[in-house]
């Protein structure tokens, strides 16, 4: 019988900016969210309890604690917590098993019991959210010469969630899918490198490590960048390109992108809706 590959959160090792080893991927992303929003956190804060007994928090931003539910005893730790200190400023956050089950994905809940609005975050990883595409990094020696990637995409979804959920998986899955589609079998390059261009050709042309490189490219076929077409630059071109079709309660969006095994690019950034003149 065949058996697929897995990748257990123990195998891995979860790294925030500031060297903090993390204990899970949602542990990551909330740390990945709270250096985006600018805040100044401590990692695994420990905490005083009136009875004379301590408790480690995992994020402590000033006087406000986040606990990331990871486990029945996390979530012990959580009431008793709440019990005894029943002011303390804290939140937690944990994954949907631990809530409620959403069949497709994996997801995380936040809850704050003085506050009626919740913001939840979803994770969409799924093998079918892929494109392929071709570049040349004319800056970097080793990706100075045309060549290609099958890259997977994972997406977060980060909002205000409205009856229980952020959006619905089928109508994300969509939109990523739509988003994709538009990027896929694509050539991409920095705009700084057209020379030219008629009604169906780009002419590009740079000097780079390997020589002089000069590329009549179809237009059909050629994406243009606003710069180096590096795998983080096409996560913000991904997260440009998503953001107008979100409903209107996604507050931020994050899109990882897996650039062969073991390495890619993750782009957060937040989701600003304009209004339209009348």
């Amino acid at each position: 019988m065949a058996t697929e590959r897995v990748v257990l959160n123990s195998d891995l090792r979860y790294l925030d900016d500031r060297g903090n080893l993390l204990r899970s991927r949602a542990e990551l992303s909330v740390a990945k969210m709270l250096a985006f929003l600018g805040h100044d956190y401590r990692y695994d804060a420990a905490l005083s309890l009136p009875d004379g007994t301590s408790a480690r928090i995992d994020f402590a931003i000033g006087d406000k604690y986040i606990e990331v539910i990871d486990s029945e005893a996390d979530v012990f730790k959580f009431k008793k917590i709440k019990e005894k200190m029943p002011h303390l400023n804290i939140v937690a956050v944990g994954h949907s098993k631990f809530a409620s089950r959403i069949g497709e994905m994996d997801s995380m809940f936040f809850y704050n019991e003085s506050e009626r609005t919740q913001t939840g975050s979803i994770f969409i990883e799924d093998p079918s959210l892929a494109f392929d595409y071709a570049h040349i990094l004319p800056l970097v020696e080793k990706c100075s010469v045309l060549h290609g990637h099958t890259s997977t995409v994972m997406v977060e979804i980060i909002g205000s969630m409205k009856n229980n959920m952020v959006v619905d998986f089928g109508e994300a899955k969509r939109i990523i899918k739509d988003t994709l589609n538009a990027i896929d079998h694509k050539f991409f390059i920095n705009a700084k490198y057209l020379q030219k261009e008629d009604d169906t050709h780009y002419h590009v042309a740079f000097e780079g490590p390997r020589g002089y490189f000069s590329l009549q490219l179809p237009k059909m076929t050629t994406y243009m960048m606003p710069g180096e077409a590096t795998v983080e630059n096409l996560s913000t071109e991904i997260i440009r390109l998503l953001a107008p079709r979100m409903p209107a309660n996604v507050e931020a969006l994050g899109v990882y992108i897996y650039e062969g095994v073991n390495k890619g690019a993750h782009i957060i950034a937040g989701v600003k809706k304009e209004e339209k003149k009348e």
